[in-house]
């Protein structure tokens, strides 16, 4: 799906305080820029936000983070982390191979809500759930290697289930027809056209 750019939405993401510049400068010193010593969880692909917007309304003491690449995505959440004067989250705008060189030994949690299936074989790589994003993440977790996914792709949630299995994640919890009142919007559009969502909770040593 070709994405629509919005003129101008590379200066707003650019001149926000709530988009972080120069992410791998601050490798390994994130509390700062919360300014506090609470645990941080990560989305990527955070699209335009919901999720994580009301992750952080819930959870005072949860530092978040989003990373999206697509500046025309961002606005509207940036608009109501502003608005809310939200303190615990914050925007990074760049890829998803760019996160190893972003974040070490910090992360408490990984989100991968409604990523990309990428179905061509020869796109194997590019899914966040692929071996090779796996291994970017190994760096990233402090402690416990915890990851969340969502998605209504059953070809996807079926090669994730392999993948986790292949790099050693056991298995938390796992619905096929998962329901929950934290929802992306991709999500909602989806229970509203009856698709079942699949869920899964992996952790590692």
């Amino acid at each position: 799906m070709r994405l629509k750019h919005i003129k101008g939405s590379e200066e707003i993401v650019e001149n926000s305080s709530i988009v972080i510049k120069n992410p791998e400068k601050h490798i390994g010193s994130w509390n700062k820029i919360f300014n506090n010593k609470n645990k941080i969880e990560l989305e990527i692909g955070m699209g335009k936000g919901s999720f994580l917007i009301e992750k952080a309304r819930r959870n005072k003491n949860v530092n978040y983070i989003g990373l999206e690449k697509y500046p025309s995505v961002l606005l509207s959440a940036i608009k109501t982390i502003e608005e809310e004067k939200l303190s615990n989250i914050k925007i990074i705008c760049t890829d998803a191979t760019n996160v190893d060189s972003i974040f070490k030994k910090e992360i408490s949690k990984l989100y991968l809500n409604f990523s990309d299936p990428w179905p061509k074989k020869r796109h194997e790589k590019r899914r966040l759930t692929s071996s090779v994003f796996l291994n970017k993440y190994k760096p990233i977790f402090k402690g416990f290697k915890v990851i969340e996914q969502k998605t209504d792709n059953d070809d996807l949630f079926d090669y994730s289930l392999g993948s986790f299995k292949e790099n050693g994640y056991i298995v938390l919890k796992k619905n096929r027809n998962y329901f929950d009142d934290v929802r992306t919007e991709y999500e909602n559009k989806f229970i509203s056209k009856g698709k079942n969502i699949n869920y899964v909770k992996v952790f590692k040593l």
